[in-house]
């Protein structure tokens, strides 16, 4: 029994390049792109590794990187730029922020502030709790905030135990907090270029296949990204705080069980007083960058005061924030500074390969001109209303983020949405956004996101409960990201 699973669970490792070799050798679809089944049966195979997680997502980031320059679909030195892209150094900042505010312990002041105020109820500490992964996780990794938070949450649980009635409303109140510290760091995401990998990858496939649109920033994915990832951090709420029931909505607690906690923190130190600045700095640089216009006013961004604005980035701003952290010395240790180099040992490796084989894909799918081929084979769904695109979008979006990563989903689905927007004309920006954002709405399964993974290993929650609330949390999620982005971009 133990040899047969053991062969079911490695067969996905042999079907993945027997499918690439059959379909590779299907007749070429057009003389003039003699590549295109090439490129898809390499697309299938590492769709089917990717899907099925059958070895590590790192590894199989690599075959693109190995198979496009054997195959003759890529030059070798365009596969390997791929794996460099300027973009990956936003996503390296960041991180090597979200390093410098754990080692602050900035993240557990602001968390703890926000439950001094908001702890008084079952629903508000609730809310509390989301609003505080919410606001996290805007600017780092989902996964790092729900890391960063988890000990605070087990705290808070053991802190109220004394309070709560029964067991069964003990259970009750934990598994509700944990849902919704994952799903909250899951939303919060949404809402900055930054918050999380899909975003980034979003935006460097946007710039790359249409160089020269100039409606994408920053502050424009914000406009869009806030309300939205708002709007759903609510409907979260609203459907989480059932699971309380009667007797645990009516109960309060004590306000000093918060306070006591935070005035323990003692005063806040120069460390955190730095990280803060650094990191103010970094959202005030982005969100100032480009030039933002109000109706008849405009707003000159800040890199038009260098010689060449066009090559100053996000990546730009994320890089200088993270170089003045090596460089500004710690007042709490004297002997390091704000960040060490044994920091980066921490940066999750495997994510920054994943980006490199989806950026390498999508010059795949361009240069063997399997994209022009899927647009032409897509133009039927311009007989259909925009709005029923996009909701079959999100929602096939949204199925595959619950078994997949959502940042191998994106990776793979982006191509394809390029290609129908060729051939139906629509917005690029009406395709490619709903579609980024639907990527985060895994809710549903513990393996869905590394969010609800982590919290799941808790052992208080069943898997039962979270697709409960996760079924309501994507209904919400896919209705709210259709509707506004059709509104906004139609």
């Amino acid at each position: 029994m133990t040899k047969a699973k053991t062969f079911f669970k490695g067969l996905p490792i042999l079907l993945g390049p027997l499918l690439a070799l059959v379909i590779s050798n299907l007749p070429a679809t057009d003389p003039a792109y003699p590549n295109i089944m090439l490129m898809a049966g390499v697309t299938c195979w590492i769709a089917l590794w990717w899907l099925t997680e059958v070895i590590h997502l790192a590894v199989t980031s690599l075959l693109p990187f190995l198979l496009l320059p054997i195959l003759g679909i890529c030059d070798f030195k365009v596969v390997a730029a791929q794996y460099m892209d300027p973009i990956l150094f936003l996503f390296i900042g960041g991180f090597f922020m979200a390093f410098a505010i754990e080692g602050s312990g900035l993240h557990k002041r602001i968390a703890l502030k926000i439950l001094t105020i908001t702890g008084k109820s079952p629903s508000s500490l609730l809310f509390g709790l989301m609003f505080t992964a919410y606001f996290i996780s805007m600017w780092i990794s989902n996964t790092a905030t729900v890391m960063m938070l988890l000990a605070a949450v087990f705290a808070v649980i053991t802190h109220l135990k004394p309070h709560i009635k029964s067991d069964t409303h003990y259970n009750e109140l934990a598994c509700t907090l944990l849902v919704g510290l994952a799903y909250a760091a899951n939303i919060g995401g949404m809402a900055t270029l930054v918050g999380t990998p899909t975003n980034m990858i979003f935006y460097r496939a946007y710039t790359e296949a249409y160089p020269l649109a100039t409606n994408m920033n920053f502050f424009t994915w914000f406009q869009v990204g806030l309300p939205i990832s708002l709007l759903l951090f609510i409907s979260a709420w609203f459907i989480i705080r059932r699971h309380f029931g009667k007797d645990n909505l009516k109960q309060t607690f004590s306000p000093t069980i918060f306070k006591e906690e935070y005035l323990s923190l003692g005063k806040i130190t120069a460390d955190e007083k730095r990280v803060g600045i650094l990191f103010l700095t970094a959202a005030m640089l982005w969100f100032t960058r480009s030039n933002i216009e109000f109706g008849s006013f405009q707003f000159y961004g800040w890199c038009n005061l260098f010689p060449y604005p066009d090559q100053l980035q996000d990546s730009s701003v994320a890089i200088a924030i993270a170089v003045l952290l090596f460089l500004i010395p710690s007042k709490n240790n004297p002997s390091r500074r704000l960040l060490e180099w044994d920091d980066a040992s921490r940066l999750p490796y495997d994510i920054i390969l994943l980006f490199g084989s989806g950026f390498a894909l999508a010059k795949g799918f361009d240069e063997s001109g399997l994209s022009k081929w899927l647009a032409l084979k897509l133009f039927f769904l311009n007989d259909y209303h925009p709005i029923l695109i996009l909701f079959v979008v999100c929602l096939m979006v949204t199925i595959i983020s619950e078994f997949a990563s959502n940042v191998a989903s994106i990776q793979l689905v982006l191509p394809i949405l390029i290609a129908l927007q060729q051939a139906t004309q629509l917005s690029p920006l009406l395709l490619l956004v709903p579609a980024t954002l639907a990527a985060s709405l895994g809710f549903m399964l513990p393996i869905a996101t590394a969010p609800n993974t982590i919290v799941f290993s808790s052992g208080k929650i069943k898997v039962k409960e979270m697709a409960k609330f996760g079924f309501f949390t994507n209904l919400a999620g896919i209705f709210l990201i259709t509707l506004i982005c059709y509104l906004v971009y139609k």
